[in-house]
């Protein structure tokens, strides 16, 4: 007997499009040659490959592509990005502006920023998850040189006020940076109608290839510049050096123009799952919350957390049939609390309570009722072995609850 499979958890990462794979299988055997070979015609074909993916990612999010540099992935674009404006206009101010809730691509990079010399400002988030307007333009200074917000929340999948944001940063004469792994290719995204001078995103979250993502690059008022990271050829006009990765290319781009082309009525179809998901959960069960601005948020992501029940464990009790996720992919190693959730103000026992799903162009809706099915048993399970539980049931103030260590 073969043990359904049900896949939630395309946040962490989607598969590819069989039309994706069909466009790149010719550059693996047929169009084999380094994009950067420009004597022959192996190599013309190549780069022909590339250019076309370039100009297929910049139609999706309105830009020009000379503005596209493709690298490895959206951690590699969001070290070049904000290790190379550091170090290119590190004479005009030090001071980079950021969120306790960014991904660790970029907090991380800020970690390693402050090493060489950056002072970073880590702005807390309200209760939704939305950075406080006043508070990021408060922390604004003459060394500012960079504000480095996330277009969408990883865990969460909270939007974050994108062109408000752009404003402040215009007025102040500021770069203005985005992480939108999350967001390109399952929202509109439009990086120069909101004032965003760089922007990261990678294939592997809208249905094309691992290891291919590019960054963003403003060109023209302001021109932006940044201080290659990866020396070695000049390739990417100089921003990122190394053999171009043709066939993954060539499927980003694809992947970019099939999102470009359904995004809404995947968008549509995903948020009524999403919310039937959620709907279904809480007519199932009792104390059951979901995470961050329900109004404010990308259709098809939903965290989700379940009281008195150890997400850890709840998970142990379907992982065989549902894959979700308790976090982040690049820290649910980690059995500490979700930091996303601590920064909204969640207490340990909801933090280690909740679980993020993210549905995908291949959900079927017969997958949420299962999900549904199986959570509701899975919990349940869990609240019945729980001494917690039963206090709670019994109306024991749990708050008041002297606890002591043996």
């Amino acid at each position: 007997m073969s043990i359904q499979k049900i896949y939630l958890d395309n946040n962490s990462t989607t598969p590819c499009d069989p039309r994706v794979v069909k466009a790149m299988l010719p550059y693996f055997y047929d169009h084999f040659g380094n994009a950067a070979s420009r004597s022959h015609p192996f190599g013309w074909e190549a780069e022909e490959g590339v250019d076309y993916a370039r100009e297929q990612v910049a139609e999706l999010i309105n830009v020009s592509s000379k503005e596209i540099i493709f690298t490895s992935g959206a951690t590699e674009s969001d070290n070049l990005a904000l290790k190379g404006v550091f170090e290119m206009y590190r004479r005009k101010g030090n001071h980079i502006i950021t969120l306790t809730t960014e991904h660790k691509a970029v907090l991380d990079s800020c970690k390693k920023l402050e090493k060489m010399g950056a002072n970073v400002t880590y702005l807390p988030v309200k209760g939704d998850g939305l950075v406080d307007l006043e508070v990021l333009e408060a922390a604004i200074t003459d060394k500012t040189i960079l504000v480095s917000i996330m277009w969408a929340n990883n865990e969460t999948g909270v939007i974050q006020p994108m062109k408000a944001i752009g404003e402040i940063c215009a007025k102040y004469g500021v770069l203005f940076m985005s992480d939108a792994t999350q967001a390109v290719g399952k929202i509109p995204v439009d990086p120069k109608a909101t004032g965003v001078h760089l922007m990261a995103f990678t294939g592997h979250k809208m249905y094309g290839p691992k290891g291919v993502g590019a960054l963003f690059v403003n060109r023209k008022n302001p021109r932006v510049k940044v201080t290659a990271q990866q020396d070695g050829g000049g390739h990417e006009r100089g921003m990122r050096s190394g053999t171009l990765n043709v066939p993954a290319i060539v499927g980003l781009g694809t992947a970019a123009e099939l999102a470009r082309l359904e995004m809404d009525q995947d968008a549509k179809r995903l948020s009524k799952l999403r919310d039937k998901l959620e709907q279904g959960l809480k007519d199932n069960l009792e104390e059951v919350y979901v995470n961050g601005n329900v109004h404010h948020r990308m259709p098809h992501v939903t965290n989700i957390s379940f009281k008195h029940v150890e997400g850890e464990g709840l998970m142990m009790t379907f992982n065989q049939n549902i894959a979700v996720s308790s976090g982040s992919a690049c820290t649910s190693a980690s059995l500490e609390p979700s930091y996303v959730l601590m920064a909204l103000g969640l207490g340990d026992d909801l933090a280690h309570s909740s679980i993020r799903f993210s549905l995908g162009r291949f959900t079927k809706e017969q997958e949420v009722d299962m999900a549904i099915d199986m959570l509701t048993k899975g919990v349940n399970h869990m609240r019945d072995l729980s001494p917690i539980w039963e206090m709670y049931k019994d109306g024991i103030d749990l708050e008041a609850v002297e606890w002591t260590e043996h």
